[in-house]
């Protein structure tokens, strides 16, 4: 028999949105997987109280709207007269987030910090120096009061993780796509929490969350597949990210750790559908809200309805990474980065910063006759 994606429960409430509905009447929270402002204002709509950003969103939005970004980019450069490329392509994603927090101000006041944030990426490029990526992590703070800085969460980048919260800053783990990923930074943002009340300061309002990027663990496990030549039904590939998701979400909730999981990189729609119920984030782009809003599906929770065993052992006997990536202790903290969905992602997101840079210059130093 062949499993491939759940048949959903198709609601007889059509008229009304999958996503209000699972907004207003379970815990889970809608954030939208991009800060352009026009997708956020519309996904307000139907209940989203956050927004994830990161190198290759910004880019893209930026691209996709050229009659907008590229005079901001050629003002910014007049500012700026002695700034370079990098620097300026990283005012206008700054600007850019700037603007999108506005949006997102009442309901961070609604939830006292726990939502209403919106993210911003710290630099791919310095994922190597803890030091870099928590000053970037207190600039990027200082934006605006309802920020969440993302920090990638390799063995360098939680250590960054800690120190940041420490300092105040509310953080989102990316780079994360394991279970033993997901707990250590659980962990280590709890030891700052911690750190924070033994010395009197300030807790409340902080809104951590910790990033599994689902999709992108079924993207790598269905590569190792096809490289090592394993023979298994297709269709339990589509499940690994969200058992990953899902032993994720209950590790936390059994060990009371304060930072929520969050869902991202979208390729099904049980990265959405599975963990309606849950206590944790879902921040699928804004064409994936889209779908999910046309689907028919009825957002009950699923959260505790485990994957099928079947399902499990499969993954387990036939593909050692999903075992690296879906028992607590598959991996230790030094072998996170040489993950591949964590070099993959990685690769991708410093490309993307080329990719602004080139499109900055193109802007600022036109080709002659452009």
């Amino acid at each position: 028999m062949t499993l491939t994606l759940t048949e959903p429960t198709l609601t007889s409430r059509s008229a009304e949105s999958p996503l209000l509905q699972m907004t207003t009447t379970t815990p889970t929270v809608l954030w939208n997987d991009s800060a352009d402002p026009a997708e956020l204002a519309e996904a307000i709509t139907w209940g989203c109280v956050g927004a994830t950003c990161n190198p290759v969103i910004a880019y893209s939005t930026i691209k996709k709207h050229p009659d907008v970004w590229a005079p901001r980019i050629r003002a910014i450069a007049e500012r700026l007269p002695t700034a370079g490329e990098s620097e300026i392509g990283w005012q206008a994603v700054k600007d850019m987030t700037v603007e999108a927090a506005k949006l997102l101000e009442p309901a961070f006041a609604k939830h006292g910090g726990r939502n209403g944030r919106i993210s911003v990426q710290t630099d791919p490029r310095l994922h190597r120096d803890k030091d870099a990526l928590v000053a970037q992590a207190l600039e990027f703070d200082a934006l605006s009061k309802n920020i969440i800085v993302k920090i990638p969460a390799t063995r360098t980048g939680i250590e960054a993780m800690e120190q940041a919260t420490y300092l105040g800053v509310s953080v989102n783990a990316t780079l994360s796509f394991t279970v033993p990923q997901a707990v250590a930074v659980g962990e280590a943002i709890e030891r700052a929490l911690v750190r924070r009340e033994a010395e009197g300061l300030d807790v409340s309002t902080m809104g951590p969350v910790v990033t599994i990027m689902g999709g992108r663990l079924d993207d790598w496990l269905k590569k190792v597949v096809a490289r090592d030549a394993i023979t298994i039904d297709p269709g339990y590939l589509e499940w690994a990210g969200v058992a990953a998701l899902k032993r994720g979400y209950h590790v936390f909730q059994e060990r009371g750790f304060r930072s929520r999981i969050l869902s991202a990189a979208f390729r099904n729609h049980m990265q959405w559908s599975e963990l309606v119920g849950g206590d944790l984030v879902v921040s699928p782009p804004f064409s994936w809200q889209q779908k999910f809003n046309t689907s028919g599906i009825d957002p009950i929770s699923r959260i505790n309805e485990p994957v099928d065993p079947r399902i499990i052992d499969a993954l387990s006997s036939k593909v050692p990474d999903f075992n690296r990536a879906y028992k607590v202790d598959g991996m230790t903290a030094p072998e996170f980065e040489d993950f591949g969905s964590c070099r993959l992602t990685l690769r991708q997101f410093l490309t993307a910063d080329a990719d602004l840079d080139a499109l900055v210059r193109d802007i600022v130093v036109p080709t002659p006759g452009n």
